[in-house]
């Protein structure tokens, strides 16, 4: 019998609950039911969460640079020490949690849970491991290794060096990638992609975000380039689906409009260059299906490192506005796409398509005996 695993995520950024969903997928792979995957904020206070994910999207989208200072503010241990002590409801509920699951192991994506799971267990009410799955890259907010825990894994080496910059025990640090879905590592797209500039046009992906700036712009501007391939996805934006359906009458090569779907994993495999703001689980995810970037949004904070990522290692571009896309994407396929060739052949080392199983094994390794070599009580003292 494999242990039970507690997974813990929270609704503010669709990369917390997209590498919670990947991870519960791993560990039940070999064995199902072993994986609860639970939102505790949301489970605690359901309006207050309700009313703060809306607050969040909508500063965001609308005021990016006072939640830039927002996200720097709470960056602050005075700020963090303060935001614990408001969490009763939340700490009760995750003891309940813990006591009725039993787990044997608890896997955060999400990052305050660190200090909540770190007071359970100087009360003796979890005796278990825990580790932080860090969803972000090299903009790592100081929530993520604070409070401490058993181990962190993290997305990219680069993130790992921040970590250890900021005095975390290397020995607790793993480099396993980010969990995404494990379709990327069984390879399961429905239509090969051929290399672009043998026979083949061009596949670009248009992944429309709420809130995204010249969406409309952007999109006619795809459609109405000549030898592409394109496919947008409006999520529920159904006006804007209505506006664009006609545009994909009759054009060859075919364009298609999605609306909501759970699919971005084989788009992502079966396209040359996505589209999209800088989002956690979307850059994490193309990086995985090895399909090169063009960002045309970056929200200040946690996204600033998912971008610095792929600039770093030259991956894709920053386009901000319709015509950078559209100048950024010619670019790439002109002549025999070098350009886009040399983005593909940068991008394979950062690719860990299997790093939710990576993360999974190594988590039933401190809940399989041998006795681990425990590092029950830790907590990485920060001045």
């Amino acid at each position: 019998m494999s242990a039970r695993i507690l997974i813990l995520t929270a609704g503010f950024g669709e990369g917390h609950n997209a590498a919670a969903r990947a991870l519960a997928e791993a560990f039940e792979e070999d064995c199902p039911g072993s994986a609860v995957i639970v939102d505790i904020f949301a489970q605690a206070s359901p309006r207050l969460n309700a009313f703060l994910r809306r607050g969040y999207i909508t500063a965001i989208n609308r005021t990016p640079r006072l939640w830039n200072r927002a996200y720097r503010w709470m960056d602050r241990p005075a700020f963090m020490a303060g935001a614990q002590r408001l969490l009763h409801r939340e700490l009760r509920e995750l003891a309940k949690v813990i006591e009725l699951i039993k787990p044997e192991a608890v896997c955060s994506t999400f990052p305050a849970y660190a200090s909540l799971v770190g007071q359970l267990s100087r009360a003796g009410r979890y005796k278990g491991p825990h580790f932080n799955i860090v969803t972000d890259s090299i903009s790592v907010h100081s929530s993520w290794w604070r409070a401490g825990c058993d181990g962190w894994f993290v997305p990219n080496e680069d993130t790992a060096i921040v970590l250890r910059d900021a005095g975390l025990d290397a020995s607790r640090l793993h480099v396993c990638g980010f969990p995404v879905t494990l379709a990327f590592a069984n390879g399961e797209a429905e239509a090969p992609r051929p290399d672009p500039g043998e026979g083949s046009v061009p596949r670009i992906l248009y992944i429309i975000n709420s809130g995204s700036r010249h969406a409309e712009a952007t999109a006619r501007l795809l459609l109405a380039e000549p030898g592409w391939e394109v496919t947008c996805t409006v999520g529920r934006d159904d006006s804007l689906r209505r506006v664009l359906d006609p545009l994909t009458l009759n054009r060859a090569p075919r364009a298609s409009i999605f609306g909501w779907t759970d699919q971005i994993p084989q788009l992502l495999m079966t396209h040359h260059v996505v589209v999209s703001k800088a989002g956690g689980a979307t850059t994490q995810e193309a990086i995985a299906a090895r399909c090169p970037m063009i960002v045309n949004q970056v929200v200040p904070g946690q996204e600033e490192g998912n971008y610095e990522l792929l600039r770093r290692h030259q991956i894709g571009a920053f386009a901000a506005t319709p015509e950078a896309v559209l100048a950024e994407l010619r670019a790439a396929f002109a002549g025999r796409a070098e350009r886009w060739y040399a983005w593909r052949a940068a991008v394979e080392p950062l690719a860990r398509p299997s790093a939710a199983r990576v993360i999974a094994a190594h988590v039933r390794g401190f809940t399989q005996p041998p006795a681990r070599n425990s590092a029950q009580g830790f907590a990485l003292q920060i001045p």
